[in-house]
């Protein structure tokens, strides 16, 4: 699938608006060039939204928020079915502008649109599925209950490894529940955000409420002007550590909310009785997928130290017939880095690892030619070496071997991140154990698959400084609504609560 006919099939051109605010906005900021990282050619370029253009965005943001809380629920679901549907029609070809400016794999770009789908379903059933709770009240001709009522405009920060369906985690939950939406895309990554806000301005088109899905591409810059905003009682961000770290006292300082989804050093734990097949294949994807670049991405696989040789052989003779190169092609597994940048990060952490006693196994090389290519690599390591306690974001996975479960629940935990976690055992006594309170410390934790490939079903998000934000499903929608308690009497006396006595 050409670029022409992606943005022919999508309404893109060679520049772009980046601001939604009801109505696309003339282009008056700045110009980003969106790279494609597997050529290192320009795909397009994209107006960034001014201070002005902004406020514009908010405005919209908080004026249409007034109409859409009153809208039944249900209702406001069957705009996003409408969406998801629309979503349906267009999936391969935004699912190919997502392998372009972006670099994973084309199956993986489809699968990131198809999410979104899934996501817009969800949120269709959950836009009936709103429910508080009933309290027994101790006063006689009483009744007490919980409801949910909408929040207001909600502030979406996403990152460009998942340009899209992170999006639509929020945007959707949110819109079922009555708020409208402020994303700030990535700026490695905004077409695939002007793409799919279309795609939203068309669904909204003619309703009246054609400012519940806004947009303003931009820089640092735009970003702060979204988290300082009193209006904005919640921002869900995606990005580094040091993003969050940023972001989240700025949001706490006007006493706003967050969700922030940020870094995650992720571990496998394989010990002596795992199906070591299945272990490998589990493996190879959670490493190498997206290129390393994925929050769940496997960073460290943690052996047992009796079946270590066997399962770093194989994963060794696996990696080193992974076909890297143009992620367009299908018989591609593994695309380029997203800029060079990251080539720079791939080579640092192997520079440190090998000053801390890493032996690579595998890969190690910057492949040379257009692109930002690299080897998957694998490097065994101690557990004290300091180069695993950071997230590199590429695909390089720290082998590290333990000589039981629990020292290998220490390694993993031993981490300041938290997201994703799995363990490799046909003991249910070790699998238990990884699960209880002893075990993962992690906001994700599987048994005999990898970390990687979350469903929407669950809620999504991490511990300690990968932020403790939950998204996408469970009871996740209730992070975009405020709880209100409330009490009826319907007798004719005044009883107090406790027993007191008054006058």
């Amino acid at each position: 699938m050409d670029r022409q006919h992606v943005f022919e099939t999508l309404g893109l051109s060679d520049v772009n608006p980046g601001v939604f605010a009801g109505e696309w906005l003339e282009p008056a900021g700045e110009l980003i060039d969106v790279v494609n990282p597997a050529t290192g050619e320009v795909l397009a370029r994209v107006a960034q939204a001014t201070p002005d253009q902004y406020e514009r965005v908010a405005e919209s943001a908080v004026e249409t928020f007034q109409r859409w809380r009153m809208l039944p629920a249900p209702k406001r679901g069957e705009f996003v079915r409408e969406l998801g549907n629309a979503l349906r029609e267009k999936r391969d070809e935004l699912g190919a502008l997502v392998t372009l400016e972006m670099g994973k794999i084309h199956a993986e770009g489809i699968g990131e649109v198809q999410e979104m789908i899934d996501i817009c379903d969800f949120a269709v059933g959950l836009s009936r599925q709103l429910y508080g709770l009933t309290m027994a009240s101790e006063r006689p001709e009483h009744r007490m209950y919980e409801q949910w009522h909408p929040l207001g405009p909600v502030g979406v920060i996403s990152a460009f490894n998942f340009p899209v369906a992170v999006w639509s985690w929020n945007a959707t939950i949110a819109a079922v529940c009555g708020d409208t939406l402020i994303w700030k895309p990535s700026e490695l990554s905004p077409l695939t955000a002007i793409a799919v806000t279309k795609i939203a301005a068309e669904v909204m088109d003619g309703s009246g409420f054609e400012g519940v899905f806004g947009l303003a591409v931009g820089a640092r810059s735009v970003g702060e002007l979204l988290v300082n905003d009193d209006r904005v009682p919640l921002v869900s961000a995606t990005g580094s550590i040091r993003m969050g770290k940023e972001v989240g006292p700025a949001v706490a300082g006007r006493l706003g909310r967050s969700i922030l989804e940020l870094g995650g050093n992720n571990a496998i734990l394989v010990m002596e009785d795992a199906d070591l097949e299945l272990a490998t294949r589990a493996v190879l994807f959670a490493a190498v997928g997206t290129a390393g670049q994925r929050c769940t991405s496997l960073r460290r696989l943690i052996v047992h130290d009796s079946v270590a040789d066997d399962l770093l052989g194989r994963l060794v003779k696996a990696y080193e017939t992974i076909p890297v190169g143009d992620p367009m092609d299908p018989n591609t597994l593994m695309g380029p880095l997203v800029h060079p940048r990251a080539i720079a990060a791939y080579r640092a952490a192997l520079e440190a690892a090998d000053e801390q006693g890493g032996k690579v196994l595998t890969g190690g090389r910057v492949l040379e030619g257009d692109g930002n290519y690299v080897q998957p690599t694998i490097v065994e390591i101690g557990k004290q070496a300091d180069i695993v306690q950071e997230e590199t974001f590429a695909p390089i996975l720290w082998a590290i071997r333990v000589g039981d479960l629990d020292e290998a629940i220490a390694v993993q935990n031993g981490v300041r991140q938290g997201l994703s976690s799995a363990i490799f055992t046909d003991s249910l006594r070790a699998s238990e154990r990884f699960l209880s309170h002893l075990g993962s410390d992690c906001g994700i934790a599987n048994v005999n698959i990898g970390t990687s490939g979350a469903e929407i079903g669950g809620a999504f998000g991490g511990e300690k400084e990968t932020g403790g934000g939950r998204e996408a499903g469970s009871d996740a929608w209730k992070a975009y609504m405020r709880r209100q308690t409330t009490t009826i009497n319907w007798g004719g006396d005044l009883p107090l609560a406790q027993g007191i006595s008054f006058g």
